[in-house]
């Protein structure tokens, strides 16, 4: 249970960048609050931070129509328990990190009840689905926003925004020099070393794995001494690769669960989704 008197938040990230980026962002706060409660949407990085996971951001990471009706259930329940939760115990902020599928559907239930929103890294309106600009003015008292256009791109809309720059910037950084990193992989380092990003949810891995082993496998006939690394989401098994090309790829791939930010600083290259 939380502190007598604590300030409350609520925190929802729906997917394994959210849930890493929250994470952060929690540990951050707690320096200048140690005494903060945070309850909400996540996954391990979340709950490593302390927070009390009211449910497990890897259901609720879905693409397309067919997965969300396959989950539907499981989203209708998390949506309804955090809603209960804002009504009985209201936090003194719901802190919203992308997934504005769901995010904005929480949004306006926190509007009615009086309860601040803050949108951390905003929805991608600028890209696709603009419409959702006066959804989010409507909804949101103030975005942080990770990319520099972002913030004229509210601001001329006259929402409160601010730019705190990009969270991968400050966390994938080399705690050791490269060819030390990769020494301790077995992976002699005037290799060249290809990442492979295919994405967080099996919907992803399901469209971007075969294409992303492909090109894998045209990269090693050209390159010199290639080594294919694929760092994996803690919202997936090794199972979800296997089941989408990685056991007949005909390449050899090092599937790693640690350290991802220090492979991703040790490649030559990624391909990403």
């Amino acid at each position: 249970m939380p502190k007598l008197n604590a300030p409350q938040i609520m925190i929802v990230a729906g997917e394994a960048s959210g849930d890493m980026h929250g994470a952060k962002l929690v540990a951050a706060m707690r320096e200048q609050a140690s005494d903060l409660a945070v309850c909400g949407i996540g996954g391990p990085a979340l709950a490593g931070q302390g927070v009390e996971i009211l449910y497990d951001s890897a259901q609720l990471a879905v693409v397309g129509i067919v997965e969300v009706l396959s989950h539907f259930r499981f989203i209708r329940e998390a949506m309804h328990a955090l809603e209960k939760r804002l009504r009985e115990q209201p936090p003194s902020l719901l802190i919203l990190i992308d997934y504005p599928d769901f995010n904005l559907i929480l949004a306006k239930k926190a509007k009615r009840l009086g309860i601040p929103v803050f949108y951390y890294i905003s929805p991608q309106v600028w890209a696709w689905r603009s419409g959702r600009v006066k959804t989010i003015k409507k909804l949101v008292d103030r975005l942080a926003v990770i990319l520099p256009f972002e913030k004229a791109f509210y601001q001329k809309r006259g929402m409160a925004v601010e730019y705190v720059g990009h969270p991968l910037m400050d966390t994938v950084r080399a705690a050791m020099p490269r060819a030390e990193f990769l020494e301790s992989l077995g992976i002699v380092p005037e290799s060249t070393v290809i990442g492979l990003l295919p994405g967080s949810r099996r919907r992803e891995i399901a469209g971007m794995l075969p294409v992303f082993l492909a090109a894998a496998q045209l990269l090693q006939a050209r390159l010199v001494k290639p080594v294919f690394v694929l760092p994996l989401a803690p919202t997936l098994s090794e199972d979800d690769l296997l089941a989408n090309g990685l056991a007949e790829a005909g390449i050899e791939v090092r599937v790693l669960r640690e350290n991802r930010y220090e492979l991703m600083a040790a490649c030559n290259a990624v391909m990403a989704a």
